[in-house]
């Protein structure tokens, strides 16, 4: 027992020092990535991409054909900006994946924004960059509050069309009560309980995209920690927990990088085997809603 009360603090520690060295180069990111991202299909990352190659080809390096030529569309959370993505985006470039674009929107979200205009502007960026792509699908990355307000343009706006997959990281599905601190209007928003997160409980029997939650039980803006599992019974969800990392880390931890990518390839599995498929679950957490599945990722 000893051991294992050890092993568990040791952990946590290397988890405590991976956020905290993280939040340091995020802070030198940060100006960097305050300018808006241009869309390009033919960036530095050309080399590793494969939507361009004959389907035999593209065969060898991912699972599923269709996923290399899908644009993945990253979002972030309150307050940041795009240089939160610049570990996951380079990790989904470099597994082949074509397009990948980090998506930026005004920092005064946090002040005088709110969740349903922001998930209708980042709609018309998602049919910007379909138009430019000529794809008719995307894949979206929300990280906190831009898992959030991915998700209601899915639910709410009609996004279902355009998404197929949205994976979110860190996000507050239920509220978190880190909410009560500020006195705007989003912040009244992401409170357990509020009008907006109860139009995401309403019914959604249509919904065509699929859903991929990933929390962390050492989440320190999501609180409660389990906020950030989601829940409904028309929506297709997977779900994975992920331990000893941090809010503002999971979008640099390996292990979501890889969870992310695997993900994204097998577009068409079943739900009941996705979550498997990859991972080995350490621990099943009990479904009692929709067509979830679970598993916990330590290592």
């Amino acid at each position: 027992m000893g051991n294992g009360v050890l092993g568990r603090l040791a952990s946590t520690l290397r988890g405590v020092a991976v956020e905290s060295a993280w939040l340091a180069a995020h802070a030198a990111l940060y100006p960097w990535g305050a300018m808006a991202e241009r869309l390009h299909p033919d960036g530095p990352y050309v080399h590793y991409r494969t939507d361009a190659l004959s389907p035999t080809a593209r065969g060898l390096l991912v699972s599923a054909m269709d996923a290399a030529g899908t644009p993945i569309l990253l979002l972030h959370g309150i307050g940041d900006n795009r240089s939160v993505f610049a570990v996951l985006g380079a990790a989904l470039r470099r597994r082949g994946f074509g397009v990948v674009h980090a998506v930026n929107y005004s920092v005064l979200t946090a002040v005088t924004g709110d969740v349903r205009t922001a998930a209708s502007m980042f709609g018309e960026q998602v049919e910007q960059v379909c138009e430019l792509t000529g794809s008719d699908r995307v894949h979206v990355v929300g990280h906190s509050l831009g898992g959030l307000i991915a998700r209601y343009y899915v639910q709410r706006r009609g996004g279902d069309e355009r998404v197929d997959t949205l994976v979110t990281l860190g996000t507050p599905h239920r509220g978190t009560v880190a909410a009560y601190l500020l006195p705007t209007g989003l912040a009244r928003q992401l409170r357990p309980g509020s009008p907006l997160l109860a139009e995401l409980d309403e019914p959604a029997p249509d919904c065509r995209t699929r859903f991929i939650s990933v929390w962390t039980p050492s989440d320190q803006i999501v609180l409660p920690q389990s906020n950030a599992r989601l829940t409904h019974p028309d929506l297709d969800i997977e779900e994975h927990c992920l331990r000893d990392v941090g809010h503002w880390a999971l979008p640099v931890d390996s292990r979501a990088s890889r969870l992310v990518a695997n993900s994204l390839v097998r577009v068409h599995d079943r739900p009941s085997e996705r979550a498997t498929s990859q991972y080995t679950p350490l621990r099943t957490l009990p479904v009692t809603h929709g067509h979830s599945a679970s598993s916990e990722l330590s290592s």
